[in-house]
Protein backbone atom coordinates (compact mmCIF):
# COMPACT_ATOMS: atom_id res chain seq x y z
CA UNK A 1 0.00 0.00 0.00
CA UNK A 2 1.44 3.70 -0.68
CA UNK A 3 1.75 5.59 1.82
CA UNK A 4 -0.56 8.80 2.29
CA UNK A 5 0.40 12.59 1.27
CA UNK A 6 -2.03 15.40 2.54
CA UNK A 7 -0.84 19.01 1.64
CA UNK A 8 -2.79 21.78 3.23
CA UNK A 9 -2.92 25.06 2.28
CA UNK A 10 -3.27 27.42 5.00
CA UNK A 11 -1.49 29.17 8.44
CA UNK A 12 -0.53 25.88 10.49
CA UNK A 13 -1.66 26.59 13.51
CA UNK A 14 -5.42 26.50 11.96
CA UNK A 15 -4.53 23.87 10.07
CA UNK A 16 -2.48 21.94 13.01
CA UNK A 17 -5.94 22.58 15.50
CA UNK A 18 -8.11 21.04 12.62
CA UNK A 19 -5.77 17.98 12.45
CA UNK A 20 -6.50 17.47 16.18
CA UNK A 21 -9.71 17.55 16.25
CA UNK A 22 -9.36 14.62 13.76
CA UNK A 23 -7.44 12.78 16.09
CA UNK A 24 -4.14 12.63 13.99
CA UNK A 25 -0.97 11.68 15.87
CA UNK A 26 2.39 12.19 14.45
CA UNK A 27 5.78 9.95 15.21
CA UNK A 28 7.84 13.30 13.75
CA UNK A 29 7.63 17.11 12.59
CA UNK A 30 10.27 18.51 10.64
CA UNK A 31 9.99 22.57 11.37
CA UNK A 32 11.82 24.59 9.43
CA UNK A 33 10.05 28.15 9.74
CA UNK A 34 10.74 31.66 8.11
CA UNK A 35 14.40 32.58 10.38
CA UNK A 36 12.10 36.06 11.00
CA UNK A 37 15.39 38.13 9.40
CA UNK A 38 13.77 40.29 6.95
CA UNK A 39 13.31 37.78 3.97
CA UNK A 40 10.22 38.67 1.31
CA UNK A 41 7.47 36.10 1.61
CA UNK A 42 4.06 36.51 0.12
CA UNK A 43 2.40 36.05 3.18
CA UNK A 44 4.54 36.20 6.03
CA UNK A 45 6.16 39.72 7.57
CA UNK A 46 9.79 37.88 8.37
CA UNK A 47 10.41 41.23 10.21
CA UNK A 48 8.87 40.86 13.56
CA UNK A 49 9.33 41.82 16.86
CA UNK A 50 11.26 39.21 18.17
CA UNK A 51 8.82 39.09 21.29
CA UNK A 52 6.60 38.21 19.04
CA UNK A 53 8.15 35.96 16.64
CA UNK A 54 9.11 33.57 19.69
CA UNK A 55 5.74 33.88 21.13
CA UNK A 56 4.37 32.14 17.53
CA UNK A 57 7.24 29.78 17.37
CA UNK A 58 6.04 29.01 21.16
CA UNK A 59 2.20 28.25 20.04
CA UNK A 60 4.03 26.73 17.10
CA UNK A 61 5.87 24.12 19.26
CA UNK A 62 2.49 23.56 21.23
CA UNK A 63 0.41 22.63 18.62
CA UNK A 64 3.02 20.16 17.45
CA UNK A 65 3.25 18.61 21.25
CA UNK A 66 -0.46 18.46 21.36
CA UNK A 67 -0.24 16.23 17.89
CA UNK A 68 3.15 14.44 18.19
CA UNK A 69 2.73 10.63 20.15
CA UNK A 70 4.54 9.50 23.25
CA UNK A 71 8.33 9.62 22.39
CA UNK A 72 7.61 11.02 19.03
CA UNK A 73 10.22 13.69 17.89
CA UNK A 74 10.67 17.27 16.66
CA UNK A 75 13.50 18.38 14.73
CA UNK A 76 13.44 22.03 15.24
CA UNK A 77 16.43 23.82 12.59
CA UNK A 78 17.10 27.68 13.27
CA UNK A 79 19.73 29.96 13.11
CA UNK A 80 23.20 29.21 15.32
CA UNK A 81 22.37 33.00 16.89
CA UNK A 82 19.16 31.61 17.88
CA UNK A 83 19.97 28.70 20.20
CA UNK A 84 19.23 30.13 23.08
CA UNK A 85 15.65 30.96 22.10
CA UNK A 86 15.04 27.45 20.49
CA UNK A 87 15.91 25.68 23.76
CA UNK A 88 13.75 27.68 25.58
CA UNK A 89 11.20 27.58 23.44
CA UNK A 90 11.05 23.61 23.05
CA UNK A 91 11.36 23.80 27.20
CA UNK A 92 8.11 25.36 27.88
CA UNK A 93 6.45 23.99 25.44
CA UNK A 94 7.27 20.36 26.94
CA UNK A 95 9.91 18.72 24.82
CA UNK A 96 12.64 17.28 26.03
CA UNK A 97 15.96 18.09 24.17
CA UNK A 98 17.89 15.11 23.07
CA UNK A 99 20.83 16.75 21.09
CA UNK A 100 22.13 20.20 19.53
CA UNK A 101 22.77 19.25 15.86
CA UNK A 102 25.14 21.02 14.35
CA UNK A 103 24.63 21.11 10.24
CA UNK A 104 27.83 22.52 8.73
CA UNK A 105 27.80 24.27 5.62
CA UNK A 106 29.58 23.04 2.97
CA UNK A 107 30.09 26.43 1.39
CA UNK A 108 32.25 29.48 2.76
CA UNK A 109 31.59 30.71 6.07
CA UNK A 110 29.41 33.99 6.03
CA UNK A 111 32.40 36.74 6.52
CA UNK A 112 32.56 39.03 10.05
CA UNK A 113 34.84 41.77 11.06
CA UNK A 114 34.68 41.14 14.73
CA UNK A 115 34.17 37.50 15.53
CA UNK A 116 34.51 33.88 13.39
CA UNK A 117 32.69 33.66 10.49
CA UNK A 118 29.60 31.74 10.40
CA UNK A 119 29.25 28.54 8.63
CA UNK A 120 26.68 25.88 10.15
CA UNK A 121 22.94 26.02 11.67
CA UNK A 122 21.34 24.23 14.60
CA UNK A 123 19.13 21.38 14.25
CA UNK A 124 17.35 20.84 17.90
CA UNK A 125 16.47 17.34 18.23
CA UNK A 126 13.69 16.81 21.12
CA UNK A 127 11.32 14.39 22.14
CA UNK A 128 7.49 14.14 24.17
CA UNK A 129 9.06 13.21 27.01
CA UNK A 130 12.18 11.36 28.44
CA UNK A 131 12.82 8.88 25.76
CA UNK A 132 12.11 8.43 21.82
CA UNK A 133 9.46 6.26 20.89
CA UNK A 134 12.11 4.41 18.83
CA UNK A 135 15.49 5.99 17.72
CA UNK A 136 17.75 3.84 14.41
CA UNK A 137 21.45 4.38 15.23
CA UNK A 138 22.57 4.59 11.65
CA UNK A 139 25.56 4.13 10.14
CA UNK A 140 27.30 5.70 7.30
CA UNK A 141 29.69 4.98 4.99
CA UNK A 142 31.50 8.49 5.83
CA UNK A 143 34.82 9.53 3.58
CA UNK A 144 38.19 9.18 5.39
CA UNK A 145 40.05 12.11 6.56
CA UNK A 146 43.11 12.88 5.86
CA UNK A 147 44.42 11.54 9.31
CA UNK A 148 42.79 8.50 8.21
CA UNK A 149 44.82 5.67 7.32
CA UNK A 150 42.39 2.86 7.02
CA UNK A 151 39.17 2.45 5.15
CA UNK A 152 36.60 1.69 7.85
CA UNK A 153 34.65 -1.99 7.46
CA UNK A 154 31.42 -1.29 8.56
CA UNK A 155 31.58 2.62 8.66
CA UNK A 156 31.01 4.80 11.62
CA UNK A 157 27.43 6.24 13.57
CA UNK A 158 25.87 9.20 12.47
CA UNK A 159 26.73 11.64 15.39
CA UNK A 160 25.49 15.46 16.19
CA UNK A 161 27.59 16.77 14.11
CA UNK A 162 26.47 16.68 10.58
CA UNK A 163 29.47 17.70 7.82
CA UNK A 164 28.19 15.12 5.03
CA UNK A 165 25.59 16.77 3.74
CA UNK A 166 25.49 19.32 1.03
CA UNK A 167 23.03 22.51 1.34
CA UNK A 168 21.17 23.59 -1.73
CA UNK A 169 23.21 27.04 -2.41
CA UNK A 170 22.08 29.56 -5.08
CA UNK A 171 24.85 28.62 -7.17
CA UNK A 172 26.83 25.65 -8.73
CA UNK A 173 26.85 23.45 -5.88
CA UNK A 174 23.24 23.29 -5.45
CA UNK A 175 23.10 20.85 -8.53
CA UNK A 176 19.72 19.57 -9.89
CA UNK A 177 18.13 19.02 -7.11
CA UNK A 178 17.49 23.30 -6.62
CA UNK A 179 14.38 24.11 -8.33
CA UNK A 180 14.74 26.84 -10.22
CA UNK A 181 12.67 29.19 -12.58
CA UNK A 182 13.20 29.79 -16.29
CA UNK A 183 15.55 32.04 -15.92
CA UNK A 184 17.68 29.76 -13.66
CA UNK A 185 17.05 31.47 -10.58
CA UNK A 186 15.97 29.46 -7.10
CA UNK A 187 12.40 29.10 -6.85
CA UNK A 188 12.78 28.63 -3.13
CA UNK A 189 15.73 30.00 -1.38
CA UNK A 190 15.72 28.12 1.80
CA UNK A 191 14.63 24.63 -0.36
CA UNK A 192 15.87 22.03 2.10
CA UNK A 193 18.23 18.81 0.44
CA UNK A 194 16.84 15.21 0.35
CA UNK A 195 19.58 13.83 2.33
CA UNK A 196 18.97 15.92 5.38
CA UNK A 197 15.24 15.03 5.44
CA UNK A 198 16.26 11.51 4.83
CA UNK A 199 18.87 11.57 7.45
CA UNK A 200 15.93 13.02 10.18
CA UNK A 201 13.20 10.49 9.13
CA UNK A 202 15.32 7.26 8.89
CA UNK A 203 16.41 8.31 12.09
CA UNK A 204 13.10 9.45 13.91
CA UNK A 205 10.50 6.91 12.38
CA UNK A 206 9.69 3.42 10.64
CA UNK A 207 8.04 2.83 7.49
CA UNK A 208 4.25 3.57 8.06
CA UNK A 209 4.55 6.44 10.55
CA UNK A 210 3.12 9.55 10.09
CA UNK A 211 5.36 12.34 9.43
CA UNK A 212 4.33 16.47 9.76
CA UNK A 213 5.73 19.44 8.48
CA UNK A 214 4.10 22.81 9.53
CA UNK A 215 6.39 25.32 7.07
CA UNK A 216 6.59 22.70 4.00
CA UNK A 217 8.16 25.36 1.57
CA UNK A 218 8.55 23.17 -1.32
CA UNK A 219 7.64 20.07 -0.07
CA UNK A 220 10.81 18.11 0.86
CA UNK A 221 9.49 16.55 3.73
CA UNK A 222 6.48 14.88 1.82
CA UNK A 223 8.97 13.93 -1.18
CA UNK A 224 11.25 12.11 1.27
CA UNK A 225 8.38 10.35 3.69
CA UNK A 226 6.80 9.19 0.60
CA UNK A 227 8.98 7.65 -0.69
CA UNK A 228 10.20 5.77 2.73
CA UNK A 229 7.19 4.41 2.99
CA UNK A 230 6.09 7.08 5.57
CA UNK A 231 2.43 8.59 5.55
CA UNK A 232 2.98 12.42 5.71
CA UNK A 233 0.96 15.80 6.29
CA UNK A 234 2.65 19.25 4.19
CA UNK A 235 1.56 22.73 5.40
CA UNK A 236 2.06 25.32 3.37
CA UNK A 237 0.44 28.97 3.18
CA UNK A 238 1.71 29.97 -0.13
CA UNK A 239 -0.42 28.98 -2.53
CA UNK A 240 2.34 29.34 -5.47
CA UNK A 241 4.38 26.50 -2.98
CA UNK A 242 1.73 24.23 -2.96
CA UNK A 243 1.67 24.08 -6.49
CA UNK A 244 5.33 23.29 -6.93
CA UNK A 245 4.96 20.37 -3.99
CA UNK A 246 2.40 18.87 -5.91
CA UNK A 247 4.11 19.15 -9.33
CA UNK A 248 7.24 17.89 -7.62
CA UNK A 249 5.28 14.92 -5.82
CA UNK A 250 3.40 14.18 -9.44
CA UNK A 251 6.86 14.61 -11.82
CA UNK A 252 8.82 12.41 -9.51
CA UNK A 253 12.26 13.95 -10.23
CA UNK A 254 15.77 11.63 -10.20
CA UNK A 255 17.18 14.56 -8.50
CA UNK A 256 15.03 13.85 -5.78
CA UNK A 257 15.37 10.45 -5.46
CA UNK A 258 16.47 9.15 -2.36
CA UNK A 259 17.63 5.83 -3.91
CA UNK A 260 21.19 7.18 -4.69
CA UNK A 261 21.98 7.26 -0.26
CA UNK A 262 20.92 4.00 0.43
CA UNK A 263 24.50 2.41 0.20
CA UNK A 264 25.82 5.05 2.35
CA UNK A 265 23.84 3.92 5.21
CA UNK A 266 24.72 0.22 3.90
CA UNK A 267 26.16 -0.59 7.25
CA UNK A 268 23.50 0.00 9.49
CA UNK A 269 21.83 -3.06 10.88
CA UNK A 270 18.49 -4.14 9.58
CA UNK A 271 18.52 -1.42 6.66
CA UNK A 272 15.86 -3.10 4.89
CA UNK A 273 13.46 -2.47 7.07
CA UNK A 274 14.35 0.66 8.30
CA UNK A 275 14.35 2.06 5.07
CA UNK A 276 10.63 0.75 4.10
CA UNK A 277 9.60 1.53 0.73
CA UNK A 278 6.60 3.65 -1.24
CA UNK A 279 6.97 5.61 -4.33
CA UNK A 280 10.10 5.75 -5.97
CA UNK A 281 11.14 8.73 -8.36
CA UNK A 282 12.61 8.82 -12.18
CA UNK A 283 13.33 11.48 -14.28
CA UNK A 284 10.06 13.59 -14.99
CA UNK A 285 8.67 13.84 -18.38
CA UNK A 286 10.42 16.66 -20.43
CA UNK A 287 6.61 18.05 -20.73
CA UNK A 288 6.25 18.49 -16.75
CA UNK A 289 9.49 20.19 -17.16
CA UNK A 290 8.18 22.63 -19.25
CA UNK A 291 5.45 23.07 -17.96
CA UNK A 292 6.90 23.89 -14.79
CA UNK A 293 9.28 26.56 -15.91
CA UNK A 294 7.08 28.01 -18.15
CA UNK A 295 5.11 28.97 -15.29
CA UNK A 296 1.71 26.93 -16.52
CA UNK A 297 1.28 25.14 -13.11
CA UNK A 298 1.86 28.66 -10.83
CA UNK A 299 2.22 32.01 -11.30
CA UNK A 300 5.31 33.19 -9.81
CA UNK A 301 7.80 31.40 -12.48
Amino acid sequence: MQPETEILQGDCLQQMETLTDKGYRFALTFLDPPFNQGKEYAHFNDNLPQEDYWRWMGDVCKAVHRLTLDGGAIYFMQREKNTEHVLRTLREAGWTLQNLIIWAKRTSAVPCEWRYGKQYQIIAFATKGHKPRLFHRLRIDAPLRPEHRLPREAGIYVTDVWDDIRELTSGYFAGEEAIRDKFGGRFHKQQSPVALLARVVLSSTAPGDWVLDPFAGTGTTAIVARQLGRHSVAIEIDQQNVACIRWRLAAQREADSVENLKPYYRFTPDLDHIWGGGSTCTQAPEAQFRLFEQGRAYGRV
